[in-house]
């Protein structure tokens, strides 16, 4: 590993570039993503402009924190971007965060970018941020998001019935949470 907390021998996070703003205008304006993330209007590119221009205010500031997922692919010996990671709901009192993922194109899919991106956030959320805990909500129907949070250590702490409306219907939404290992109480 690295001795920079995000990146690996696979993937990078870094800040959003303003070079990115017509990779973040296609991402977010992906009809078939919105379902992940209860989004229900495009975002325009002056809004994402605007957003990486204020992306480098502390995360104590804005209480989020998006990064790109940039991965060293077959086809390429450069970084490529592939997907967001975000940490959002930020509470510094209660050291805790929900995070999220994304990666955008189903070519760049099911080849580990996730799982190490996911694990390269967890390490500099708790070690660097010196969270207590992360929480993350999937619908029921996403068993990829599951597997991978469960993977990575999250455990299922409850389901909220019937919360997300959709296309085609109603969908529970599990909830998941991780707590740092090295915060744990242990009874006495």
């Amino acid at each position: 590993m690295s001795p920079n907390t995000l990146e690996n021998n696979l993937v990078k996070l870094r800040a959003p570039e303003p070079a990115d703003v017509d990779l973040l205008y296609a991402w977010e304006n992906n009809m078939e993503i919105w379902k992940a993330s209860n989004t229900v209007t495009p975002f325009s590119r002056y809004v994402l402009k605007k957003y990486i221009e204020t992306s480098h205010l502390d995360i104590w500031e804005t209480k989020q924190l998006r990064l790109v997922i940039e991965a060293k692919t077959q086809s390429s010996l450069m970084m490529v971007p592939v997907g967001l990671i975000d940490l959002f709901d930020f509470d510094p009192f209660h050291q805790r965060a929900g995070i999220g993922i994304l990666i955008a194109n189903k070519e760049y899919r099911q080849k580990g970018y996730a799982t190490e991106a996911l694990k390269l956030l967890i390490r500099y959320s708790f070690e660097t941020l010196q969270l207590h805990q992360l929480y993350c909500n999937i619908t029921a129907d996403n068993t990829a998001s599951f597997q991978l949070f469960q993977n990575a250590g999250f455990e299922r702490v409850g389901v909220r019935q019937e919360w997300i409306k959709g296309i085609d219907g109603w969908k529970d939404e599990v909830m998941l949470q991780l707590i740092n290992p090295l915060h744990s109480i242990t009874p006495s």
